[in-house]
């Protein structure tokens, strides 16, 4: 297991719905970070899940923060 991965019993997984909710977005934005690559999911049936981390990491990566001159 690589640092900071955890268990697979404790990974939280989301499904598009409440990852949309999260963020404030579509679902249809949610489906087209996902099928871009940019949200990293797993198949279920005909579902997707995504890794709650994987949220937070993506949201961490997007943020614009204001610099101070």
């Amino acid at each position: 297991m690589a640092a900071g991965e955890r268990p697979l019993n404790e990974v939280v997984f989301l499904t598009v719905a409440e990852v949309a909710a999260v963020m404030r977005v579509s679902k249809m934005t949610v489906y087209r970070l996902v099928h871009s690559g940019h949200l990293p999911a797993i198949r279920v049936g005909r579902s997707f899940r995504v890794p709650e981390q994987a949220v937070h990491d993506y949201l961490q990566e997007s943020y614009v923060g204001v610099e101070s001159a």
